[in-house]
């Protein structure tokens, strides 16, 4: 009989190994390399190709060196600035010092080359552990986010909901919200301006006012809009805009009203007629404009809803998928996909489309945060 050793391994060389290197695949490295060549690409263009059409003229070569070197250490706090500062000066003066023979008079000569090391690695380490914490910070914000998106699936006597999102970066803008309520359902869908952190704070916000206005007052799909333009525009040195849809599901009508905010136009499948439609409305994105013009141009529609319609939902992040070749996947392919399977339940619709998207970028990461979501009449 063969007994399984259940005692903990030490630790070793071959531990020390594995853990070094976990996680060092050819796709990752290649995907890693790529993102720090684009910052570093970033950092040229910041310092030294802005400054240079500013002023029409290529710059000298050192002075190309000292607009790199300020730019990067600027992104350090003082105390580590001057470590790096003393680092690197120690660093070129052990040099100077060997090629010009002045190590019988400058008596810590020997000591110029281990002190920039041991800077130069003392302040990797403590960057290194701090960005690491920033990474636990952003972990615990995506994990809070990612807990404010609706269920991926919710089914009702006569309505069936199924969603999909996927953020760009470790958070993301895109809004999708299904508040049931007492007298029907509102499905909400927006993009926040910009990515990262400050476009995923702002969402968050967005979600919290929704939230409280359509519990407190369940608003028509126009005024919620309305009330949330107002808060959008209430601080007039911020320059974010929403772009977004509401649609309201009443639960004894087989029907919805609809209103869109500069936001994509949803596709919707006629059951009766085999066909899909674009449900096009007029309306400028929130933050755009002030309360009172939004409210003249802001377009209210409603529609028939029947068993086997279904509507999509969509934030740009879908139709402008590019994959290897640059090409975008596009509002075509949406359509065509809701003209074949647009009859079946929401789940299915969202799997294919899933499907179909993995299948058009292959291994191209996305570049903008993607969200869709379809809501179904079952018959």
């Amino acid at each position: 009989m063969s007994l399984k050793n259940e005692a903990q391994s030490g630790y070793g060389t071959k531990k020390f190994y594995q853990e070094y290197v976990s996680g060092m695949s050819r796709d990752r490295i290649s995907k890693e390399l790529t993102a720090d060549t684009d910052r570093l690409k970033l950092l040229y263009k910041e310092a030294v190709e802005d400054i240079e059409r500013q002023q029409g003229q290529n710059l000298p070569g050192h002075v190309k060196f000292l607009r790199l070197f300020s730019d990067l250490t600027q992104r350090l706090n003082p105390t580590r600035r001057l470590a790096f500062g003393l680092g690197a000066v120690s660093f070129v003066a052990h040099y100077i010092v060997d090629i010009f023979g002045l190590s019988g008079i400058i008596f810590f000569s020997e000591l110029l080359l281990p002190f920039s090391f041991a800077s130069m690695f003392l302040l990797l380490l403590v960057e290194l552990l701090e960005k690491s914490d920033v990474q636990k910070e952003i972990d615990l914000a995506r994990d809070i986010q990612l807990s404010l998106l609706p269920n991926t699936s919710i089914n009702k006597d006569n309505m069936e909901v199924y969603s999909f999102a996927h953020t760009a970066k470790e958070v993301g803008g895109d809004y999708l919200d299904v508040i049931d309520t007492d007298k029907g359902t509102y499905v909400v869908i927006a993009d926040v301006s910009g990515k990262g952190l400050s476009a995923a704070l702002y969402m968050v916000r967005m979600q919290a006012l929704v939230n409280m206005i359509v519990r407190k007052e369940e608003p028509s799909p126009k005024d919620l809009f309305i009330q949330l333009n107002d808060y959008v525009k209430s601080n007039s040195r911020d320059k974010t805009f929403v772009t977004g849809c509401v649609a309201y599901f009443p639960n004894d009508k087989d029907e919805f009203t609809y209103v869109r905010a500069g936001h994509n136009i949803p596709i919707f499948y006629s059951r009766e007629r085999d066909t899909t439609f674009n449900l096009n409305a007029e309306g400028f994105a929130l933050g755009m404009t002030n309360s009172a013009l939004l409210e003249k141009h802001l377009e209210v529609k409603k529609f028939h809803f029947k068993k086997g319609d279904s509507v999509l939902f969509y934030t740009d992040g879908l139709n402008e998928a590019r994959n290897f070749r640059g090409e975008e996947y596009g509002e075509e392919r949406i359509q065509s996909l809701m003209e074949i399977y647009g009859s079946l339940h929401a789940k299915t619709i969202v799997r294919k489309l899933q499907s179909s998207l993995e299948a058009f970028i292959g291994e191209e990461a996305p570049l903008d945060d993607i969200t869709f979501t379809c809501i179904h009449k079952p018959e």
